[in-house]
């Protein structure tokens, strides 16, 4: 069982793996789940890892290792992200995967969970490079994924463009009459290669919403209020950017390259701007540089972790005085963390239910691709504001009827659509 195989890892990598296990137990014996479903959810269907050569600009070889994790399928083909990172590694991407099966479960979408990617900086890489990197790795995962089987999304450090090479790679492997029926084997692709509206923007939009509806549900004013954003990537930025528009004042930003500070606020656009043209926010004049360890005790009324997991810990959550975190990213607290912020009376809205907007967008392109649709930006966000009010209640309702955290509330959901599942349709043979 995965739960074992933590014992065994290097204290330092096991984080997000037994993260997701503690509250995966934890909200199995909230609901008294049956202990047959409980093993199959414990462990992962698949796993993939491939080695694979591809050629550098200066004609060395160099062998790339990627990695594919199929968490579960009992409610529809694999969903889940593939991300090119250093820490990329099996058990993160186990974490991820299951984490994936949670968050649509949760969304109600009819798609499981998986995860995946590439030990790998890409800053050390050509785009020629990476292009050569993505479309060796799609050719090493075969039929691994596909359109009604496994269908991979950007993550950290990939996008549309990384898509569009796992898209035409994978197709130009079928026969000519088959591939137009392949267009949905990844999602979050370029407009013109078959990507939605409003895709981009997704994950950060349903994490401002989840932020708004926090703020109506305790009868807050977004206007004034100031926050704070760990990570300023795409997810970060349009959290920032709807935020802003709703009146909300930047005050803190983090990145890899420092924590940037300004008390009377950061315009998101010229820090976007800045950063699309520099690269990272390094250099930044119009915020001051703080140590980052500073970066969560920062006195502000709305945190928003959208980097990598396990950022907030017992050593950093005393000193957090924000009211709400809206995890952006996955798994970006821990379970002591997490315990000291709910006795400071701090409300968490959990990844699998805040950052859930990208695979609803996900699941609205992959719609569009297979039914050959093409909706509007207005339609996608209005579907995707209803579905994400509809699944913020629901996390609410349950907390407050069965007296749980939020977190414990969403794992539940999850938890028990899968049960059912497995109930209904019994265990094969």
């Amino acid at each position: 069982m995965i739960s074992e195989k933590i014992k065994k890892n290097d204290p330092a990598k096991r984080g997000m793996l037994a993260n997701v296990m503690r509250q995966f137990e934890h909200a199995s014996d909230s609901i008294g789940l049956n202990p047959n479903i409980r093993k199959i959810l414990a462990i992962t269907n698949n796993e993939l890892v491939v080695h694979f050569p591809v050629k550098m600009d200066s004609g060395e070889i160099e062998v790339f290792t990627g990695y594919r994790v199929q968490h579960n399928n009992a409610l529809g083909p694999y969903k889940g992200g593939l991300r090119y990172h250093p820490t990329v590694d099996l058990d993160a991407a186990r974490a991820l995967a299951m984490w994936m099966t949670w968050k649509t479960a949760l969304a109600g979408l009819p798609y499981g969970g998986a995860k995946g990617g590439i030990q790998i900086d890409p800053k050390k890489y050509s785009t020629a490079e990476l292009e050569r990197i993505t479309r060796r790795f799609t050719y090493a995962l075969g039929d691994n994924i596909g359109p009604e089987l496994d269908i991979p999304a950007p993550d950290i450090n990939t996008n549309s463009q990384t898509m569009a090479w796992i898209l035409d790679t994978y197709m130009s492997t079928k026969s000519p009459n088959e591939r137009s029926k392949n267009l949905h084997v990844v999602t979050g692709k370029p407009l013109g290669a078959g990507g939605s509206e409003g895709r981009d923007r997704a994950t950060g939009f349903g994490v401002f919403l989840c932020v708004k509806f926090w703020a109506q549900q305790n009868k807050v004013d977004l206007k004034d209020k100031t926050f704070i954003v760990q990570g300023f990537g795409n997810v970060g930025y349009w959290a920032s950017s709807f935020l802003e528009n709703e009146g909300a004042k930047l005050i803190a930003v983090q990145d890899v390259t420092g924590t940037y500070y300004n008390k009377d606020g950061i315009s998101v656009e010229e820090l976007n701007d800045y950063q699309n043209s520099v690269g990272s926010l390094e250099g930044f004049k119009n915020a001051s540089l703080i140590p980052s360890d500073k970066f969560f005790g920062t006195e502000c009324d709305i945190c928003i972790p959208a980097a990598l997991g396990n950022q907030i810990t017992a050593a950093n959550a005393p000193g957090i005085k924000a009211k709400v975190i809206a995890e952006g990213a996955n798994g970006p607290t821990d379970v002591e963390a997490e315990e000291i912020l709910l006795q400071k009376d701090i409300t968490i809205i959990p990844d699998i239910l805040c950052n859930s907007g990208g695979v609803i967008g996900s699941y609205f392109e992959w719609l569009q691709n297979r039914n050959g649709e093409i909706w509007t930006m207005e339609e996608v966000m209005e579907k995707l504001e209803k579905k994400l009010k509809t699944s913020f209640d629901r996390v609410m309702n349950v907390a407050k009827e069965r007296g749980v955290d939020p977190r414990t509330a969403a794992f539940m959901i999850a938890i028990e659509r899968l049960e059912q599942a497995y109930i209904q349709r019994g265990i094969f043979p």
